[in-house]
């Protein structure tokens, strides 16, 4: 089975291919910008790489027509969100109309068992805080989307323009939304190798605002895993992805201090429409997929520690 990946050498992209390539699939690997070659270390007969804009239509329709994938999974996208606070439009042509390529080339080539579009509980926009005296459920696939940036808008309508393409011509597609992720090898502009990085530099770890904003955390193996099952997910399905383990940013701060051993914070002005909290109720794909997540918090955040390319002292 042939598994078209698009920014499979990029941070979760290159671990599923891994785990592909693993399960005795062939894959076959386009590149984006956050992506480097180097991070897809156990290349086989198994494996193509294709340097190629996801943009570019004719490309892409030569990629399908070429290889005839069984399978799609499109991982590129740019993801930043204070990148897209100062310019967005390469994140509405990369999230948006790359995947409308994508999309429609998969329909032309008939071969697509299908199409999975991974996106981002971002996109669901913010949940109040939990104080003592009230509790808010997390999202379920049904909630109201509503993104805050231009990062997750242009997610969600990438998430629209595939379920459109179900709804309309039938494609057999499944939308993934999961938590914040970490571990080895993410880009090192996101929150986590940021703050090892500052650490390992001397410098002080910046913290938005007071530290208060709630994130939910998954390590990138657990949430590769269930993206493989997702091959296996009912078409014109949306499946949460999450771990239930939810911090705040100047706890998960306090955590890799702790880990590490040193380092100080320091609070700076507040991110343009910074969302409170995200959570997500998983139940679905852990019902249907048979998944839940194997890492526990601290194991994950040494193991990323450990792997970090500046981090010299492998504890």
């Amino acid at each position: 089975m042939k598994v078209l990946v698009t920014g499979g050498c990029g941070f979760i992209g290159s671990h599923f291919v891994e785990l592909l390539l693993a399960n005795g699939y062939k894959v076959l690997d386009a590149l984006t910008y956050a992506g480097k070659e180097e991070n897809v270390e156990k290349i086989n007969e198994s494996y193509t790489f294709i340097h190629g804009d996801i943009c570019d239509e004719k490309t892409v329709k030569t990629i399908y027509r070429a290889f005839r994938p069984d399978f799609v999974v499109n991982l590129a996208a740019e993801t930043h969100v204070d990148n897209s606070i100062v310019d967005d439009k390469d994140f509405i042509r990369t999230n948006v109309e790359g995947t409308r390529v994508l999309l429609r080339s998969a329909l032309g080539a008939g071969s697509v068992k299908k199409f999975v579009q991974v996106s981002t509980d971002e996109v669901y926009g913010s949940l109040p805080l939990d104080t003592l005296e009230t509790k808010h459920s997390p999202f379920t696939e049904s909630s109201k989307i509503d993104p805050s940036s231009s990062y997750s808008a242009s997610k969600a309508a990438a998430e629209f323009l595939t379920f459109s393409y179900y709804k309309t011509f039938g494609l057999p597609v499944v939308v993934t939304r999961c938590c914040n992720n970490y571990g080895p090898r993410q880009d090192l502009e996101k929150f986590i190798p940021t703050i090892i990085k500052r650490i390992l530099d001397g410098h002080p770890i910046p913290v938005y605002g007071k530290g208060l904003n709630v994130r939910e955390w998954i390590y990138v193996k657990d949430h590769v895993e269930a993206l493989l099952n997702a091959l296996s997910g009912k078409p014109g399905e949306a499946y949460n992805i999450g771990s239930g383990v939810e911090l705040c940013n100047i706890h998960m701060v306090k955590e890799i201090i702790g880990i590490m051993e040193r380092g100080k914070y320091e609070f700076v002005p507040d991110r343009l429409g910074h969302d409170l909290r995200y959570a997500l109720d998983s139940s679905k794909a852990r019902k249907e997929f048979d998944w839940s997540p194997k890492w526990p918090l601290w194991r994950g955040l040494k193991e990323t520690v450990r792997s970090h390319p500046e981090n010299k002292c492998i504890n």
